[in-house]
Parts: structure tokens; sequence; C-alpha cells
């Protein structure tokens, strides 16, 4: 019975490339909450040996995972070609988004919701 119910090598990595892939971050959400969660997947799935072996892949999807508010960003790390580890994008990100907070004009934001 134990064997039946144990976590295998294969459900760990099943259940940690479905919360990799399906990460998406909401719209008005933290970008530090969303990059915090997708380290922790990261590092999860270096841990057990199932990680996508470039850092570039993680690179990609992590910003595949962002909403609109963040294209402009997305366009400059593109056109400029940084080669950024997760951890150094992460940080770019919450930079860019306390940059757009501040610059939103009073009354609005830039995620389009009145404040």
């Amino acid at each position: 019975m134990k064997e039946l119910y144990a976590l295998t090598d294969w459900k760990i990595r099943y259940a940690m490339t479905k919360a990799f892939f399906d990460a998406r971050m909401i719209e008005g959400s933290s970008i530090r909450e969303h990059g915090v969660m997708i380290l922790s997947i990261v590092e999860k799935l270096k841990n057990i040996q199932a990680d996508f072996g470039k850092e570039e892949t993680y690179i990609d999807m992590i910003l595949q995972s962002l909403p609109p508010s963040f294209d402009q960003f997305i366009i400059n790390y593109s056109m400029n070609g940084l080669e950024k580890c997760v951890h150094e994008l992460i940080n770019m990100l919450v930079q860019y988004e306390a940059m757009i907070d501040k610059s939103a004009p009073s009354g609005t934001s830039w995620r389009g919701f009145s404040l």
C-alpha cells in the first residue's frame, strides 16, 4: 500500500513541470510574488534533475508568463540582447514594476485599473 501512494520521481517531475507551464501572472498582481513562485519551481526542477538544461528556456517561459503590462519590458529585453540568469531577470522585473507604478499618472495605473 505504501508503494502505491509514494511520490515517484515521475509524479514530482510532472507536478513541477505542470506548475511551471501553467504559471501565468494575473494582471495587477505582484511580480515579486510571481517571481518567488517561479524561482521556487525552477529550483525544485533543478534539484530533481528535471530542469530544461538551458537558463534561456526558463527566461523565455518566464517572459511568456507575464501579462500585457510587461510587453514593453519584453520588447526592450529582446531588442537589447540581454542575457541574464533567472534571478537577475526577476530583479529587473521587480524594478520595472516599481518604475511603471511610480510613473502612472494620478488616478490611473499602467495596468488599466483605476486607483
